[in-house]
């Protein structure tokens, strides 16, 4: 199975066929909607897209770790981790195809 991985440039010119609009226009569109993501999800740690799903974060803690090259014993640091949850409508619409 080959998969087709959807990129930023694919989005701008599926919005410049279906629009008409300027490349750049749509280009500028497209990188104001993930500024605006990012923005949200660092400011209220989730962002919800009612038909698609809910991009979350959280913190993990500082945990025991190995480098398996060396296998030497490190703490790891805390960080941030985003996940995403699909919507529930979603979910059914991909288990009905």
């Amino acid at each position: 199975m080959s998969v087709k991985t959807l990129t930023k440039a694919d989005i701008v010119e599926a919005l410049y066929v279906k629009t008409g609009k300027k490349r750049n226009e749509c280009q500028k569109l497209v990188e104001s909607l993930l500024r605006l993501s990012k923005q949200a999800i660092r400011k209220d740690h989730s962002l919800i897209i009612s038909v698609l799903g809910k991009f979350e974060t959280y913190d993990k803690k500082a945990r025991k770790g190995r480098n398996p090259a060396t296998d030497t014993q490190m703490i790891l640091p805390p960080r941030k981790v985003v996940v995403f949850r699909l919507s529930r409508k979603f979910r059914a619409e991909l288990n009905d195809e």
